[in-house]
């Protein structure tokens, strides 16, 4: 089990990261989600034991992680940390590149660990392309082959698909997180991108600020948002009084968090907007309206015409 206990730091005396806890199951995907500049890559930093904390403890199975005044060398060696610099080696192969940790003792078991590790993020047929002829995409997949070639216990992702194409990510999102699944590796992926938590992280913890405002399953986090900025995190979304969804003999003020799809054209609907743009998903048209001065946002299986007016409901 990984141990954040009550974690503090700052790179100068304002802190980046305040107060944070939580802990993870062996074998956990968590994604870690927030705006820019919350401190997400600081705490994927700070658990590898790259900065000394300013108050708090880190452990894993019970080892305290350490930063680099106890350690010559930064890091933990039963952990591997991705950043978002790739440092790859330019003058040598990809397959160098893959295998440059790996122990040259038994060739041919490097060789086969070597090829499996391509396969997964499929960079096979650069096998033996120097990495300085790759483009940032190509880079970024042989860094991932690289960083679980001495397969980790604990492996920390910044940002791990931000230069790849969204064609080809989604085949290795699937297979790098299937692979670490299978291998029992626990892994929390610090991501801006959506799909890294619904998809795949079975914990997703919500920085705001540097403190951390939410932790729960990905399911409950995006159907259940505690307040709107998380609810933003997963896209576009709605704030509304509940009275202006559905007939009361009261003024109700409570608030209500809808995402576009949760409302619907319909004939009979309370909310009466004026529609201002459409804009083409490819698989519905996520309309922009007026509704009391305020923009909000609904799906629509087809363009609405500008400057008309339609009633929705919650669907």
């Amino acid at each position: 089990m990984l141990q954040v206990q009550n974690i503090s730091f700052g790179y100068t005396e304002k802190p980046v990261v305040q107060n944070i806890h939580f802990s993870v199951e062996k074998g956990q995907n968590i994604a870690v989600i927030g705006e820019s500049g919350c401190g997400k890559s600081t705490l994927l930093k700070l658990i590898y034991g790259l900065y000394d904390l300013d108050e708090g403890q880190i452990f894993w199975n019970e080892k305290q992680v350490l930063g680099t005044s106890f350690n010559l060398v930064p890091g933990m060696p039963y952990m591997k940390y991705l950043s978002q610099d790739f440092d790859l080696m330019p003058y040598i192969t990809v397959a160098e590149n893959v295998g440059k940790y790996l122990s040259n003792v038994f060739q041919d078991q490097k060789k086969a660990r070597v090829r499996e590790l391509l396969e997964i993020v499929e960079m096979t047929e650069f096998a033996d392309v120097k990495a300085k002829f790759l483009s940032g995409g190509q880079q970024q997949r042989v860094a991932l082959a690289r960083v679980l070639a001495l397969e980790p216990e604990v492996l920390l992702l910044d940002e791990p698909f931000s230069h790849i194409d969204n064609f080809r990510k989604n085949a290795l999102r699937r297979n790098l997180f299937a692979y670490l699944k299978a291998q029992g590796i626990t892994v929390i992926v610090a991501t801006h991108d959506s799909t890294d938590t619904l998809s795949f992280a079975d914990e997703t913890i919500v920085l705001q600020n540097g403190r951390m405002v939410d932790k729960a399953d990905s399911y409950n986090l995006y159907n259940n948002p505690i307040n709107k900025y998380v609810a933003s995190l997963f896209g576009e979304v709605n704030e509304l009084k509940l009275s202006q969804l559905i007939t009361v003999d009261e003024d109700l003020d409570e608030l209500v968090l809808l995402y576009p799809h949760q409302l619907k054209v319909t004939e009979n609907g309370l909310m009466n907007v004026l529609v201002k743009q459409s804009y083409f998903k490819g698989g519905y048209y996520l309309i922009k309206a007026i509704f009391n001065k305020k923009v909000i946002f609904f799906e629509h299986e087809s363009p609405l015409e500008t400057n008309t007016e339609v009633n929705l409901m919650i669907s």
